[in-house]
């Protein structure tokens, strides 16, 4: 038997349990997001909506702060309910697409898609939606343009305001369509707190070392010999759409990288993704401060640590500095911030 249906009152109770038991301070703006999501997944006043005339509302598009609880929240109603439903992180799910298109190669490439989305699913959850590229900026359009016209209902959580999103990108002029579609079609919650509840649980035993020095050199070398110790070394071969990526140093799902190796190359989301499905542990070492020198570096490496993170992956870094010191281009200042918050996180000693 597959869950029930979960209404307003338990889910509230059964998201207390839930903060209870993981010892997650329960925030009254994050009870408001859970019932007001709720209500969006399962409207109890379609009658009314009709009458009135409202706007259907196809997109929930929920925004904040790092580490305030977004992705959280998120996952718990969707772990609650049961309906056809799935999740992709954004990265994963225009790759989805651009495979989808480059098998098909026809006009009806974006219709098709949806069509073989709706059979499937009632609603998609996309975590960490970000426009980061004039591709995807000029086919989210059309692409949420047949998901609503499929009555397709969207969950979306992100960093970014709706107004602010691919903000100075190029050809912006072409994707405002797309911010007014999901402007008219979404319900907008924005979830914001003080603190970052990640960084709180920082610990004297993260898996950072810094400067980049022998000394650091020395304690990277240690931690990476001692997890490694009994395992087989591989040699791993990772094709992308012909683009051949050789692990060097493979242990039986322990693996270590340059920087450069991963961030400096012609790489993306793809490619991590493709890292990520053998990878349980990654060292990365002499990760640089961040300017408006190396910004395309340091995008990379903010696609990187999203599709790590949501993979689940444990991280030791050997940087130039502290995380409080790492820097960052303007361009990336604001999405860097929830890179350094799950840095925080996924170098702590327990994280998994």
């Amino acid at each position: 038997m597959g869950k029930k249906t979960i209404m307003s009152s338990s889910l509230q109770s059964s998201f207390n349990e839930f903060c209870s038991k993981n010892k997650f301070e329960i925030n009254k703006k994050q009870i408001e997001i859970l019932k007001s999501l709720e209500q969006f997944i399962f409207p109890r006043n379609k009658l009314l909506n009709f009458f009135s005339k409202k706007e259907d509302h196809g997109c929930y598009y929920l925004y904040g702060n790092v580490g305030v609880g977004k992705t959280m929240i998120a996952n718990f109603v969707y772990d609650q309910i049961n309906i056809k439903k799935t999740k992709f992180h954004f990265n994963e799910f225009m790759i989805n697409f651009h495979d989808y298109r480059y098998k098909k190669k026809d006009d009806n490439t974006i219709s098709e898609f949806v069509k073989n989305l709706k059979q499937n699913f009632d609603f998609i959850y996309l975590d960490e939606f970000q426009v980061t590229n004039i591709v995807d900026a000029m086919i989210l359009g059309k692409l949420f343009e047949n998901i609503f016209l499929k009555n397709l209902k969207i969950l979306i959580t992100t960093n970014t305001k709706l107004i602010d999103l691919y903000k100075d990108g190029l050809q912006r002029e072409q994707f405002i369509p797309f911010i007014n579609l999901i402007e008219k079609k979404s319900i907008q919650k924005e979830l914001f707190l003080e603190e970052d509840y990640r960084t709180q649980k920082r610990n004297i035993n993260q898996r950072i070392f810094y400067p980049l020095n022998e000394k650091t050199l020395f304690s990277i070398n240690k931690n990476f010999r001692i997890l490694t110790k009994n395992l087989k070394k591989e040699e791993k071969l990772i094709n992308t759409k012909g683009r051949v990526f050789k692990l060097n140093y493979f242990y039986e799902g322990i693996a270590r990288f340059n920087f450069n190796d991963l961030c400096d190359q012609n790489l993306g989301a793809e490619d991590y993704l493709n890292i990520s499905q053998i990878c349980k542990h990654i060292f990365i070492e002499d990760v640089p401060i961040f300017s408006d020198y190396n910004s395309n570096q340091q995008l990379r490496f903010i696609t990187l640590i999203d599709i790590l993170y949501e993979k689940k992956i444990k991280l030791t870094l050997s940087m130039s500095s502290d995380l409080s010191k790492i820097g960052t281009s303007k361009k990336h200042s604001e999405t860097f911030k929830r890179t350094t918050s799950r840095l925080h996180e996924m170098t702590m000693s327990k994280y998994s």
